[in-house]
């Protein structure tokens, strides 16, 4: 098994922790879905934390503020067909690569990535984002190892 570097703009399988779920008291994702690192710095000891944002089929709404994929970037990335956003409201911080990183499927065990973003599409991301975060809507939901 061999672990992609986590870098900014890498897409992984990863099991998201949304924020109304954590509020529930929940302490892991429901499902594994593609997550974008848009942050992953390393700390002392050699760990590195990694900041993920989700990618879903579910069309923003109420205080949710996302970036729908083009069919071109979902081709890329070998998702399927089906319309799906970035989220860029909320975010999900672990140790890499923690137990939360999931192989994309059975047919490819030792997968854990679909690849990069567009650099035009991460510039877009990253500029989102860093709105967000001026604004203090930007929720942030740290994980354990």
């Amino acid at each position: 098994m061999s672990l992609p570097e986590p870098r900014p703009g890498l897409v992984i399988n990863y099991s998201y922790l949304w924020i109304d779920e954590r509020r529930r008291g929940a302490e892991e994702g429901r499902k594994d879905r593609p997550c974008a690192i848009v942050v992953a710095s390393r700390r002392a000891l050699d760990a590195t934390v990694v900041t993920v944002i989700p990618i879903t089929h579910t069309a923003p709404r109420d205080r949710t503020v996302g970036i729908e994929l083009t069919p071109a970037v979902k081709r890329h990335l070998g998702l399927d067909d089906e319309r799906s956003w970035i989220v860029l409201s909320e975010t999900n911080d672990f140790l890499w690569p923690g137990p939360d990183l999931r192989p994309i499927g059975r047919e490819r065990p030792a997968r854990f990535a679909y690849g990069m973003l567009p650099p035009k599409l991460f510039v877009q991301i990253k500029a989102g984002l860093l709105e967000l975060h001026r604004q203090r809507l930007l929720a942030r939901v740290p994980r354990s190892e």
